[in-house]
């Protein structure tokens, strides 16, 4: 049990017996007893507000009755608690004794890698979709970072117990594939001397030339002179089909895994964006104007209605999109969570009211927008990419940083803030590199325990380990973070935020690498360093389950 969880058992147990004793009206309610970290300039572990929230209820002035809890906690909980102090208008900060930090050691040594898996989830599933990027072009490191996120998040997800379905949405109907294989069809022609302009809106970049040269390579002039007409469906499919390989081996190569990879025109052809259409038409939240078939989404707060076919036909991305949530809704997931780049921040209203016009209630369809990337080099903006023509592509900067400087940076901040990565810094092997810093004491504590090993130092039974010789201020610090893991898991997973997992990481290593310095793990009084590589090894155990769940690699050599 974390102390958090301990702190707030205490304060529900005095408020029972203040009840019991008419010191207090009401009967204890788990809802109100909020147990938080204070401030450091605030000499205590824990604090609470609950005497403020009853306050009202009670008719009474808040620090009354967070004294007469303060009364049953000194009470009550002493063989526990250090300090139960007041502060403010009633504030109620508490100070747990040494030894109950120290239970943390233990409880990382018997959980191993299961220490911070909790079961807030109790196994709802979840669907998480990302990066789902048209396959008209190689991934950008705009992509990079939705796949970093996504990825992090359902590992997150299922720490804390949920079952979590990772899918990838491929886009691979309507305009924008035709106009992929236009421009490779083009391209082709191009480079076989048979003049064929561009086509207007089509993709210039160089992984265009590139795969026409493939085809010219592998067909010859088979092609040379035909028509688009006659040959566009043989263009768009090798493209569409060579492009989707590539962006699988680019994300395989990052790390990232699917579950499942859904098909776009799989809706079309098993007639599931029609049967979706007519159901929201027998509802009656569509309707004919001016040759287009409309969507109601102004019924459930939409600012305006959407159009799902235009006048010539042809369906919008709205109606396929409707349709792929229609059959996510059917396959039984609870929630549904979408993470997708800026440029689509005025489509979640849309999409909340399909879900409710389909009958689901909106909360069960979470969208998460993610800012750009803005690349440099040390403090400069990177020039576009020679290879891809437009956009720098994800796998130019795995390339130059790597797999886990690209996954933790794209994770060091919030998915709805702009951010800049720096190539250079990402690369340095100092501890100015944040994903350096943390693999760099995991590696550390690594080496420590092979010293041990080397020095001939045999682990007692950590039941019979010493745990009162910890008592210097950074290790006790280290412990408090290590008790605190599991909570972040909790934390993290209900706000969907794994980027708190990095902040956490540097934290934790900030202060293992001060402890470090500070003090010899392995020394001649064997009491005490059997109590040292104890606390190391736990530090060491904590970081890997994090690194884990970010998807990054905890090094045991650098």
């Amino acid at each position: 049990m974390t102390k958090d969880r301990l702190i707030k058992e205490m304060i529900l147990k005095a408020w029972e017996r203040a009840s019991d004793e008419g010191k207090i009206r009401s009967r204890p309610d788990p809802d109100k007893v909020v147990v938080e970290i204070p401030k450091e300039t605030v000499q205590a572990d824990f604090a609470t507000t609950v005497a403020m929230m009853l306050a009202p209820v009670e008719g009474r002035p808040p620090r009354e009755i967070a004294q007469t809890l303060q009364d049953y906690l000194q009470k009550e909980s002493r063989a526990i608690l250090e300090h139960v102090q007041l502060a403010g208008p009633g504030y109620i900060n508490l100070t747990l004794k040494p030894d109950q930090w120290r239970q943390v050691l233990l409880e990382v040594e018997a959980q191993g890698k299961r220490f911070g898996r909790i079961e807030i989830g109790k196994g709802q599933r979840i669907q998480v979709e990302f990066v789902s990027a048209n396959p008209t072009g190689p991934l950008h490191v705009g992509h990079g970072r939705w796949a970093a996120v996504g990825n992090a998040l359902a590992n997150l997800l299922e720490a804390a117990g949920d079952q979590v379905h990772r899918e990838y949405y491929n886009n691979d109907s309507g305009r924008q594939v035709k106009l992929l294989g236009l421009s490779v069809y083009a391209r082709y022609q191009q480079l076989l001397g048979h003049p064929v302009p561009d086509p207007d809106d089509g993709y210039r970049g160089g992984y265009v030339t590139e795969m026409a040269q493939r085809l010219a390579d592998r067909y010859g002039e088979k092609f040379r002179g035909r028509t688009a007409d006659d040959c566009l469906e043989f263009f768009t499919r090798h493209s569409l089909e060579e492009m989707t390989g590539v962006i699988r081996e680019d994300l395989s190569s990052f790390g990232i895994a699917f579950d499942d990879w859904f098909s776009e025109a799989s809706l079309y052809q098993s007639g599931a964006v029609q049967n979706a259409l007519d159901e929201l038409r027998g509802k009656d939240y569509l309707y004919e104007k001016e040759g287009a078939l409309w969507f109601r989404s102004t019924h459930f707060g939409d600012d305006k209605d959407r159009v799902v076919r235009k006048e010539d036909g042809e369906f919008t991305y709205l109606a396929s999109d409707i349709a792929y949530h229609r059959d996510k809704l059917a396959r039984g997931f609870d929630l549904l969570i979408d993470i997708w780049g800026a440029d689509h921040h005025g489509y979640t209203a849309r999409m909340e009211a399909a879900v409710q016009a389909l009958g689901y209630p909106k909360t069960r369809l979470r969208i998460l927008i993610g800012q750009l990337v803005k690349l440099v080099r040390n403090g400069q903006p990177v020039p576009m990419s020679k290879r891809a023509g437009e956009f720098v592509t994800l796998r130019d900067v795995v390339d130059e940083v790597g797999k886990d400087a690209a996954l933790f940076f794209f994770l060091m901040r919030r998915l709805d803030s702009p951010m800049e990565f720096d190539l250079e810094l990402a690369k340095r092997q100092s501890n100015e590199n944040p994903v350096y810093y943390v693999q760099y004491a995991h590696a550390r504590l690594c080496s420590v325990g092979r010293q041990a090993e080397e020095q001939g130092v045999r682990l007692k039974d950590p039941e019979q380990v010493r745990l009162e010789l910890l008592a210097e201020p950074e290790e006790l610090k280290l412990m408090k973070r290590l008790d605190f893991f599991p909570r972040l898991i909790e934390e993290s997973a209900r706000a969907l935020e794994p980027h708190r997992l990095t902040f956490y990481l540097l934290e934790l290593a900030g202060i293992l690498h001060n402890y470090y310095f500070k003090h010899r793990i392995i020394s001649a009084n064997n009491d005490l360093t059997q109590a040292r590589l104890l606390l190391v090894g736990a530090v060491r155990t904590v970081m890997a389950n994090a690194l884990e769940i970010l998807g990054v690699t905890a090094p045991e050599r650098m």
